[in-house]
């Protein structure tokens, strides 16, 4: 067995961040992603379960010995950023409670026209539908939102590992479907979004499907 060190904020920001993005998985599996031994990574799993950070569950995968699945429990989760949770919660129920909800849409809609200049003037001069969504991913990414793409046969996934206001999210309906409409502005008439998981829903994170509209056309 190897010497043990203890875990130092690097690491283990390392390896939580790991299964933020990747969901549940094997200390082999981290260990090839970190590149260190599969002992390594089991001792700082450990360490981080003593912490309340992580969990694991086995997994029984065809033949052989069962599997140990490592995932973050919600204290691990609330490791990442939630952008002053406790002041944006109390200013969406003071607004509900004082001003109406029509007064909370409008500052809903607000936010969305904002947002959406703000992405727009970044994009600005990226055609390409591949650049456009690797420089949108950076943007958000740089907002908290640990975004990636990846492109498919049929089109582009975009994906939010983490929502940085998700908590807002969750009392106030509108700013998620104000997010999807801002999706859909910034990458045109060309193609067509749609949110396919919804970390708000239950899912872990949030992905959008992205599909050139003629191709749509083409396959109906």
């Amino acid at each position: 067995m190897e010497n043990y060190r203890p875990i130092t904020k690097a690491t283990a920001d390392k390896f939580l961040q790991l299964l933020k993005t990747k969901g549940p998985q094997s200390a082999a599996m981290l260990a090839a992603a970190l590149g260190i031994t599969g002992e390594g990574a089991r001792l700082q799993l450990l360490k981080l379960a003593e912490e309340g950070l992580v969990v694991s569950a086995t997994s029984s995968r065809g033949v052989g010995r069962p599997v140990q699945i490592w995932d973050l429990t919600p204290l691990g989760h609330a490791h990442f950023p939630d952008t002053h949770v406790e002041l944006t919660l109390q200013l969406i129920e003071t607004i509900r409670r004082e001003l109406g909800e029509a007064a909370l849409e409008k500052v809903v809609a607000a936010r969305e026209f904002q947002q959406q200049e703000k992405y727009i003037n970044a994009l600005t001069g990226i055609s390409g539908l591949a650049e456009r969504l690797a420089q949108f991913a950076t943007i958000r990414s740089s907002e908290g939102y640990l975004a990636e793409w990846k492109e498919e046969e049929d089109g582009f996934v975009f994906i939010e590992n983490h929502c940085p206001i998700c908590c807002a999210a969750t009392q106030c309906a509108n700013i998620c479907e104000s997010e999807l409409k801002t999706f859909r502005t910034i990458m045109g008439d060309e193609v067509d979004v749609k949110r396919v998981d919804h970390i708000i829903a239950g899912n872990r994170r949030c992905v959008y499907k992205i599909t050139r509209v003629k191709e749509l056309i083409t396959t109906r």
